[in-house]
C-alpha cells in the first residue's frame, strides 16, 4: 500500500572517536535496512564520531576523519533506494556545528544544524559547538559537492504523496516552539530526530510523553533514536532509547540498555496523517510565524514491498492493555452518566423511562441512569423501566431484564405487546404469519410509542439505548428503537459497550447484579422480533449482517482516518487474518458500505447523545452526509 512509508531507527554499536568503527557500524545497518525494504533509517546524533567525545571535537584530526566517514556513507547509499540520516560534528566558517546530514543515492543531500544547544546540568555543548538556528540558505562545499546546509531544509519525495521529511536534534523537540513545530506547518509529515538523551530516574517516561506530544501537536510521523551504552559512562549514562510515534500513538519502542545493536522498524501512514491535518482547520501557521524553506527533491521510489510489519489492531475502539481499558470504559461510563445528569438538570425533568430488554444496549443504558440518579441525588424510583415482550422474546432475555432491574434496585412493569401489535397488523391488513420487515417493525415501533406515551404521562424523559454500530449499519427501526429524547449510547460501539458491561460488572456499586450482567454478556446479540422456538434466542444479529468487531473495524478506519474500501480490506486482512478469509471480509465490507450509505436518513435525524470518542455521527457535529447520497463509487473501488 502506497501510503505506508517503512522506516526504521538505529542504535549501532559505538566506539568514541573511532570514527573508522562507527562508519562500518553504520554502513552495516544501511545495508541492512536496504535489504527489508526500508525507506529512511535515522541514526542517533553525532553517531560517526559519538557523542561523549568531549574536548576531542576540536581536534582537527577527529573532524577530518568525521568528513571522510560522511563521504564514505553517502556512497553507501548508491542504488539502495534508502535514505539515511546520521550525525557528525562540522566545521564551517571558523565555527563548530552539531549537525545530521541527509544521505540519498550516493551524495550528501542536505545538512541541518543543531538550533538549541543545551548548556544546563550534565550539558555543555557551548562549550564546542555553535547554534545553528540563524544558519539559512547556505551552501556547504565538500570536495567538489556543493551541499545545502541550514535549519531551513525540508525534503520532498515527489513518488510519494504526503511525504516531505524535517530534521531536528535531541534538544531541540524540548525547545518552547520545536524546529519541527514550524516544518510541520511549512509542510513536513515524517521527522527525524537523532538525538543523546541520557538517562536519569524517570526521563524515560518524560521522553515518551513529549515525542507522542510532537507527534500528536504536529500531526506527524516521529522518528526517533538516542545513543546508546557504548558512549562514555564517565559522569553519565546513555540508554540507546528509539520509538516511533504516529500522530501521538506509539507504533514501536525498543529496550534501552541494549548492549548490541538495536533497530526498531515500522510502516508510517502517510494518509492518516494527511486526513488529520485536512479535518483540523487550526494546522495552519500564524503570518509572524512563517518560514522559508528550502525544499530538497528525493527521488525516492516506491516501495515495492507492501507487507506490514507494524501491528493493526483489529479492536480499534476498545484499548489492548487492561489498565488503559479499564480506565478507557471508566471515563466512557462517567461521560454518558454526566451527559444524561445534565439533560435532566437543565429540562428540569427527574424522571427516566427505559425499555429494558435483557441485551447489552439497554442494560448498559439502565446502569447510565442509576449513575446519572446518584450524581443528581435521584433514588430509583426515578427510573420506569419496563419490559415489553413481543412474539419472539426469549425465556432468558426476560428473566434477566427482570433480574438486573430487581437486583439494581429499580421497579420494572411487563407491557405485553403482542395483544398491542397483533391489532396494528390487522389493520394495516397484514398477515400475521407472514413474519418479515413490516411484523419486526410493527413490534419496534409499537415499543417506542409506550415508552413515549408513558413519558408524557410520568412527565418524564425517554432513555436511548441503540449504539454506534447499530446507527452506522442503519440496524435501527425509524420511529422506533431509532427514537428517544436522549441517546446515552450513541456514540459506543458494539465492541466496547461490551467491555462497559464488564467494567460494572466489576463494580462494588453493581456488585448486587454482577452474576446477571455476566450472563447478559454471554446472550447472543438478537433483535427478538421473529419466532423464537422453545423460548432460545433464534435470530442472530451477526448472522443477518456479519460480525460486530468487522464493522466497528471498518467504522474507525472509514470514518476516522477517511481509509478508502481497498485500503480496508488490506488493513482487515492484516488485522483479521486468522479469523477471517478475503472473501468473507469481503463481503461484509460491501455490506457495511451499502448500509452506511444507504441509511444517513436515519442519522439525520437521530435523537441528542454524548460523544465520547474520537468516531461520531451526529449530524449536528461529526457528520454531515447528504441523506439521498450514492455509495456505488465505494463499492467500485473496493473491487
Amino acid at each position: 500500500m502506497k501510503t505506508f512509508f517503512r522506516t526504521s531507527a538505529v542504535v549501532p554499536k559505538l566506539k568514541v572517536a573511532n570514527v573508522a568503527h562507527n562508519v562500518r557500524e553504520i554502513k552495516k545497518h544501511i545495508i541492512d535496512a536496504s535489504k527489508t525494504n526500508v525507506g529512511l533509517v535515522v541514526f542517533p546524533e553525532l553517531s560517526i564520531t559519538g557523542y561523549t567525545s568531549g574536548d576531542l571535537f576540536a581536534q582537527p584530526l577527529l573532524l577530518h576523519e568525521a568528513l571522510e566517514g560522511l563521504t564514505t556513507l553517502a556512497k553507501v547509499t548508491a542504488g539502495l533506494n534508502l535514505v539515511a540520516v546520521v550525525g557528525l560534528p562540522l566545521e564551517y566558517n571558523g565555527k563548530l556545528y552539531n549537525v545530521a546530514a541527509v544521505l540519498y543515492d550516493g551524495i550528501v543531500k542536505g545538512l541541518i544544524p543543531k538550533s538549541y544547544l543545551p548548556n544546563y546540568g550534565e550539558f555543555y555543548e557551548a562549550r564546542w559547538f555553535t547554534s545553528g538556528v540563524d544558519i539559512k540558505n547556505v551552501d556547504f562545499q565538500l570536495g567538489k559537492t556543493t551541499i545545502p546546509f541550514g535549519t531551513n531544509l525540508l525534503f520532498d519525495f515527489p513518488a510519494w504523496e504526503g511525504l516531505m521529511l524535517g530534521v531536528e536534534i535531541c534538544e531541540d523537540l524540548w525547545a518552547p516552539i520545536p524546529p519541527s513545530s514550524l516544518q510541520s506547518l511549512a509542510g513536513a509529515t515524517v521527522i527525524a530526530n537523532l538525538s543523546a538523551s541520557n538517562e536519569l530516574v524517570g526521563k524515560a517516561h518524560y521522553r515518551r510523553q513529549l515525542v507522542a506530544g510532537q507527534a500528536a501537536r504536529t500531526r506527524t510521523a516521529y522518528i526517533y533514536t538516542a545513543a546508546g551504552v557504548d558512549e562514555s559512562t564517565t559522569d553519565v549514562v546513555f540508554g540507546g532509547h528509539a520509538m516511533i510515534y504516529e500522530n501521538g500513538t506509539k507504533l514501536v519502542e525498543n529496550t534501552r540498555y541494549n548492549r548490541e545493536a538495536s533497530t526498531i522498524t515500522t510502516e508510517v501512514d502517510l494518509e492518516h496523517l494527511a486526513v488529520d491535518r485536512l479535518k483540523s482547520n487550526t494546522f495552519s501557521a500564524p503570518v509572524n510565524m512563517i518560514t522559508e524553506y528550502r525544499h530538497i527533491a528525493m527521488d525516492l521510489p516506491l516501495q515495492t514491498d507492501t507487507t506490514l510489519t507494524r501491528t493493526i489492531d483489529p479492536h480499534p475502539f476498545v484499548p489492548s492493555n487492561p489498565a488503559s481499558r479499564h480506565e478507557h470504559t471508566q471515563e466512557i461510563f462517567t461521560i454518558q452518566a454526566t451527559g444524561l445528569a445534565t439533560r435532566l438538570k437543565n429540562t428540569g425533568i427527574h424522571k427516566m423511562v427505559i425499555g429494558l430488554s435483557g441485551g447489552l444496549d439497554s442494560t448498559l443504558a439502565l446502569l447510565v441512569m442509576k449513575e446519572a440518579a446518584e450524581i443528581l441525588k435521584l433514588d430509583t424510583k426515578s427510573i420506569y423501566a419496563y419490559t415489553m415482550p413481543g412474539f419472539a422474546t426469549s425465556g432468558r432475555t426476560k428473566k434477566n431484564a427482570e433480574l438486573l432491574a430487581k437486583q439494581l434496585g429499580i421497579k420494572l412493569d411487563t407491557i405485553d405487546i403482542r395483544p398491542g401489535s397483533t391489532q396494528q397488523l390487522r389493520d394495516i391488513g397484514h398477515n400475521t404469519d407472514t413474519q418479515d420487515v413490516t411484523y419486526e417493525n410493527v413490534q419496534a415501533r409499537y415499543r417506542t410509542m409506550i415508552l413515549m406515551n408513558k413519558a408524557n404521562q410520568l412527565g418524564a424523559v425517554v432513555v436511548g439505548t441503540g449504539d454506534l454500530s447499530e446507527i452506522a449499519l442503519g440496524w435501527s427501526t425509524f420511529n422506533g428503537d431509532h427514537m428517544s429524547h436522549y441517546n446515552v449510547n450513541a456514540s459506543v460501539p458494539k465492541t466496547l459497550i461490551r467491555h462497559l458491561v464488564q467494567y460494572a460488572a466489576e463494580q462494588p456499586e453493581f456488585a448486587a447484579a454482577s452474576d446477571t450482567l455476566r450472563d447478559i454478556l454471554d446472550t447472543p446479540i438478537s433483535p427478538e422480533l421473529t419466532t423464537a422456538k422453545q423460548g432460545s434466542v433464534t435470530q442472530s444479529t451477526e448472522d443477518m449482517i456479519g460480525p460486530y468487531e468487522l464493522h466497528d473495524f471498518f467504522l474507525y478506519h472509514f470514518i476516522r482516518w477517511g481509509s478508502a474500501p481497498s485500503k480496508i480490506l488490506s488493513l482487515a486482512e492484516a488485522a483479521f487474518g486468522n479469523e477471517y478469509d478475503t472473501a468473507t471480509i469481503t463481503k461484509w465490507l460491501q455490506m457495511f458500505i451499502k448500509r452506511f450509505f444507504g441509511n444517513q436518513w436515519k442519522r439525520s435525524v437521530m435523537p441528542d447523545g454524548p460523544k465520547v470518542g474520537t468516531v461520531a455521527l451526529s449530524p449536528r457535529g461529526d457528520w454531515r452526509m447528504p441523506s439521498d447520497v450514492s455509495g456505488q463509487a465505494w463499492l467500485n473501488e473496493l473491487q
